[in-house]
């Protein structure tokens, strides 16, 4: 070994803070394809774009696979790592059914809480898309699947580990479920007890993320925590056609 020779281990995330800013400045951008890209379908095909839930569901994708498109080329192209596995999804991971699990029990307590806090009733547009059968359909496998996938990828497989670098764990799962509540501030008017309710739960996503060591645990619980709550709407409004 000379004395040249770099002997201290790679850090761990291998991204930085300008690597967030990066993908903070690909959002307007991909906001913008998205569009285009709405008007390309809808010119293509405007009967089934006219479906709020198709047309609102589509872009939205859009949005997150430009994103996810983007932080691909910055962790395999930039740094050289295998996707996946930088960002802590993995298929076998201990704790995975007690991830799961959580998920419901998280749902039940959130509930309470929120009836504990005399939480607001606001207008709900993910719940106002579902007009039927089909829309529900759509907007269940975008709440509990892909959403949830995105999400946890962004902030606890992402964000997380380097927050976490910076100050600590536990003010990394604090900071996260912060800003992981806010996105949801307009759609649910601001009303503090909802936003509270939401980073409680970005909070439980965290925490098994660093307990796990795996972003599997916290897609899995917040998949778990979501279709708890889709069931939830199921049984007090069941869908007419």
């Amino acid at each position: 070994m000379t004395p040249f020779e770099n002997t201290q281990p790679p850090r761990r995330p291998v991204w930085g803070w300008e690597d967030v800013v990066v993908l903070l400045g690909a959002v307007l951008p991909s906001f913008f394809v998205g569009i285009g890209l709405m008007r390309l379908l809808r010119w293509l095909a405007p009967q089934p774009f006219s479906i709020a839930a198709i047309t609102t569901l589509t872009f939205q994708l859009f949005i997150y696979a430009m994103l996810v498109g983007a932080l691909f080329f910055l962790i395999s192209w930039k740094y050289g790592e295998r996707f996946w596995p930088a960002l802590g999804f993995k298929f076998a991971f201990r704790g995975a059914i007690v991830s799961f699990l959580g998920g419901p029990v998280l749902a039940i307590g959130i509930s309470i809480l929120g009836v504990a806090i005399q939480t607001r009733q606001v207008r709900d547009p993910i719940r106002e898309m579902i007009t039927g059968r089909a829309s529900l359909a759509l907007v269940m496998i975008f709440g509990v699947v892909i959403a949830p996938f995105v999400e946890e990828l962004f902030f606890r497989g992402f964000l997380l580990p380097l927050i976490a670098r910076s100050i600590g764990a536990w003010p990394a799962i604090i900071t996260t479920a912060i800003l992981f509540a806010l996105p949801h501030g307009a759609q649910l008017e601001w009303a503090w007890q909802q936003l509270l309710l939401i980073a409680i739960a970005g909070a439980a996503f965290g925490y098994a993320r660093v307990r796990t060591g795996a972003t599997s645990a916290s897609f899995l619980m917040h998949a778990s925590f979501n279709a708890t709550q889709f069931l939830s709407f199921l049984i007090l409004r069941p869908p007419q056609t």
